[in-house]
């Protein structure tokens, strides 16, 4: 294949070439189509055209069968022609233009759905425009409004008087339109009318074999019956004509029975007295047609094809969580009978039936308690076999949304019942189906979060011996989950897990007594080698860690590490980034007697190892320890007992920090942790700040050191952050006495740069929380570094104006409006510097007035929103 753009050989001469720069001009050579066109526009019209008024009609007449011609601007066309020698001026056939003359324009919006149909080929939308655009065109020679109503009875007039399917079925279309839109006073006073009319041509068309005629009746007919009153619901021929319409629900065509089927679901659900005051819990009608459901199901009986009894099933899927309560009692007995027949799809039906009442939530005047538990027990009756996928799964759904709703209506008794499900689902694990045991393990959390969960706390502690009530079930239901843990199992152990973490999140705080075997055999299972689980294993774990507490977890599943071992394998070692990952609200107080002298023990050790020469050894211990020390973050988040416990942990902390260089970030973020998120009330807030005295101090030297470990900037950073989190809940004098000394620090001339920058950013921290007596000495401190030519002095000066200006405090507002104008004032702005050399724009002398004019322009634009 040749590269693309390349010519053959010896084509290059054939070519007729451009120019250059004239390749967007016309080739004058080439104008022989140019020619001919314009020959033909410009040459003398014959006058013996082909264009008669006969031919004309011809084409009208052929044309009235074909597509309709599109309008535009909505003007009527007119062709105007002349005819031979002898001709008179004639217009050409008025037809199309009469025909589309009522429907271009017509002025109601009800009929826009119409207009759309203008060009299509259907014959059937044809027909509906050519009767609209009649019916438009007699009501505004009657001189009418277009309204509604007006199109209402002049459809009505024409329903009776047509004759085709065909036409019968346009204006059974436009009728079914307009009646949305009626009035409703004008239906309920024309209703005995206009629905003998609708009755008598669904008689006559109900055995038709086009259906479009009789389902824009039945939907015409259905809106007619929801636009009634409630008191039009007392008369007898409102009642035979909703029986009428209900008869066509076991339709045999498909089409007339969704439709009849939708019309009846849209009276008793959306009729309009159901929606103002006073309105009836259910609709008059919902009665008569549940019994008319029941004994349609009866009078099929246990036929082999279950054809009708499958359309009534279809019905009462949506019908069943509007009807009354003693006809849903008698529905659902009818379909628990039809169920016995041992059919697969009247048996899926039924079920859809079940599961739709109960998701629909009714309440009790639909679905009463006493029912509601009848039918959960009288479903046990009809259990699926494990290895049958479709009915199993059918069957735990709807199990599932009635015990949820049972739970809302009385959770003491939804609590009798789902012992007897859990061993049932439990009994799915064992299905060959993943299917199968996904479901059931989705059923169970569902159950647990909406069943259990919300009434855990009225249940109180649950202990295992001899529990009663609700604490009784609550016991049958664990002990069920848990032989999951047994190796017949095995294949379902994941989503045993599952079920497990949910059982702890849901009532593990009462309940954690019963519990401990678990989570010694879950401990087990993660020590046993080559579990292929153990990501579910710790989350399971780790919610029975956050709900119950890491002190409950260790005396079921304890470290077993003291420092005396003699093989280091540690089994439990495992149990460490479990607990720091998921501790929640747990006491400082277990931190301080549990872990801090196991890592003070564990540091001995490793200290011991280490003079002995034993570096891998001392090398694991070490590791241990920091492992510890890294659960104090996760004890600080939300602690119970701040007050309390805190005063006996700040020691140890302020040691860890200045000792112990490998430790100062996790105190660092322990520290950040319980400032910004432990202490919630002002008490907490008063006991935390009460050693700051102790702790800033402390964090000021930790900072400030020049060693190759303090002075990374991961720690420095750490370490200042901790600092401005401190600030946050230390007394004002304090701060106070904290500047005096760093800003006489500053002016020491025999501090190093080091010092002395790390003293500039101290003082920036501490500066919003200034006094403005304080914030006066500060700025003529600083006064001088706004032009020093040191540009990391500079940019720290600046930095500590911008803080002050940016602060909402009282103290830093105060100081701007009264040195608002020497703050303006451009002799501070940065000193001019040298030109930078010619080598290049990356000179430092330019980057520092770059970066200086920066800052400024930062403090002014503060500045202006301070005015």
């Amino acid at each position: 294949m040749g590269r693309s753009g390349k010519l053959r050989s010896g084509s290059a001469g054939k070519l007729k070439r451009w120019r250059k720069g004239h390749s967007s001009d016309s080739n004058p050579e080439g104008r022989r189509f140019r020619s001919a066109a314009r020959g033909r526009l410009l040459a003398p019209r014959s006058e013996n055209s082909n264009l008669t008024v006969d031919a004309l009609k011809l084409h009208n007449e052929l044309q009235s069968s074909g597509p309709l011609p599109s309008l535009r601007d909505g003007k009527e066309t007119q062709i105007c022609m002349e005819e031979d020698e002898n001709a008179e001026t004639a217009k050409t056939h008025k037809s199309t233009a009469t025909f589309l003359s009522g429907l271009s324009d017509c002025s109601n919006l009800t009929f826009s759905k119409v207009q759309r149909l203008w060009e299509s080929n259907s014959a059937a939308h044809k027909e509906i425009c050519a009767v609209l655009a009649a019916v438009t065109e007699v009501i505004r020679a009657q001189g009418g409004a277009e309204s509604e109503t007006e199109y209402f009875g002049a459809l009505m007039t024409t329903l009776e008087a047509v004759e085709s399917p065909e036409s019968l079925a346009a204006v059974a279309y436009l009728l079914n339109l307009v009646l949305k839109r009626v009035p409703g006073p004008v239906l309920i006073k024309k209703f005995s009318d206009t629905s003998k009319a609708f009755m008598g041509i669904l008689s006559s068309q109900a055995c038709r074999d086009s259906t479009s005629a009789l389902r824009w009746m039945l939907s015409c007919l259905a809106t007619l019956l929801r636009r009634q009153n409630l008191a039009a619901w007392n008369y007898p021929v409102t009642m035979q004509t909703f029986h009428g319409l209900l008869s066509f629900t076991v339709h045999v065509k498909p089409k007339v029975r969704k439709t009849a089927q939708h019309g009846v679901c849209s009276i008793l659900r959306g009729s309009e007295f159901l929606f103002g005051d006073g309105a009836p819990s259910h609709h008059p009608a919902a009665s008569s047609t549940a019994k008319f459901c029941v004994q349609e199901i009866e009078k099929a009986g246990g036929a082999k094809e279950a054809t009708t009894t499958l359309h009534v099933l279809s019905l009462l899927r949506d019908l069943l969580p509007c009807l009354p309560a003693p006809s849903v009692k008698s529905c659902c007995e009818t379909l628990l009978r039809v169920m016995t027949l041992s059919h697969v799809l009247v048996t899926a039906c039924a079920m859809k039936a079940f599961h739709s009442l109960f998701v629909a939530q009714p309440p009790a005047s639909c679905l009463p308690v006493e029912l509601n538990a009848q039918i959960i027990v009288a479903l046990y009756d009809y259990v699926p076999n494990e290895s049958d996928l479709q009915p199993l799964l059918a069957w735990l759904s709807v199990m599932e949304r009635a015990h949820v709703h049972l739970a809302k209506l009385k959770w003491e008794l939804c609590w009798a019942h789902l012992p007897r499900l859990f061993n049932a689902a439990m009994n799915a694990f064992l299905s060959p189906h993943t299917e199968v045991v996904s479901a059931a393990a989705q059923t169970l959390k569902v159950l647990l979060s909406d069943c259990v969960a919300p009434h855990g706390a009225e249940v109180g502690k649950v202990s295992s011996a001899a529990p009663s009530g609700p604490a009784a079930q609550v016991y049958k239901m664990f002990r069920a989950v848990e032989e999951g843990l047994t190796y017949r199992f095995h294949a379902a152990w994941a989503f045993v897990l599952q079920v497990l973490k949910a059982f702890f999140e849901a009532c593990g705080q009462q309940c954690h007594s019963i519990m401990r075997k678990c989570l010694q055999s879950l401990a087990d299972l993660r020590s046993s080698p080559h579990f292929p689980h153990t990501v579910l294993l710790d989350q399971a774990l780790g919610a029975a860690v956050a709900v119950m507490g890491p002190e409950v977890v260790l005396e079921a599943v304890p470290l077993n590490i003291d420092g005396t071992e003699e093989i280091l394998d540690f089994p439990r070692s495992w149990l460490l980034p479990v607990l720091r990952d998921h501790i929640r609200n747990a006491p400082l107080a277990f931190f301080s007697s549990y872990f801090l002298p196991l890592a003070a023990t564990l540091r001995n050790r490793a200290t011991e190892l280490a003079n002995e020469g034993r570096d891998l050894e001392a090398k694991i211990y070490e590791t241990l320890q920091w492992q510890i020390w890294t659960l104090l973050p996760a004890f600080c988040s939300h602690p119970s007992d701040v007050v309390t416990s805190f005063k006996g942990l700040a020691r140890t902390l302020g040691t860890a920090i200045s000792d112990h260089s490998d430790l100062r970030l996790i105190v660092c973020q322990a520290l950040r942790r319980l400032i910004n998120k432990g202490c919630q009330t002002e008490a907490e807030r008063a006991e935390v700040g009460r050693f700051a005295k102790n702790f800033l101090p402390i964090l000021f030297n930790a900072y400030s050191q020049e060693s190759s470990t303090a002075a990374s900037p991961v720690h420095r950073r750490s370490v200042l952050d901790t600092i401005r989190a401190y600030l946050t809940v230390t007394e004002s004098e304090m701060v106070r006495t904290f500047l005096e000394k760093a800003n006489e620090k500053l002016t020491n001339k025999d501090n190093s740069d080091f010092t002395r920058l790390s003293i500039l950013d101290l003082i920036i921290t501490m500066a919003p929380y200034a006094d403005q007596a304080f914030l006066n000495v500060l700025y003529s401190t600083i006064q001088p570094s706004l032009q020093n030519k040191d540009h990391r002095v500079q940019k720290k000066a600046y930095r500590l104006l911008e803080e002050v200006c940016a602060s909402d405090k009282p103290a830093c507002r105060n100081f701007v409006r009264s040195h608002l104008e020497q703050l303006q004032r451009p002799s501070w702005a940065p000193c001019p510097v040298p030109p930078p050399r010619p080598k290049g724009p990356d000179s430092s002398a330019s980057s520092t007035l770059s970066s200086s004019s920066q800052r400024s322009m930062r403090i002014l634009s503060l500045l202006w929103c301070q005015r």
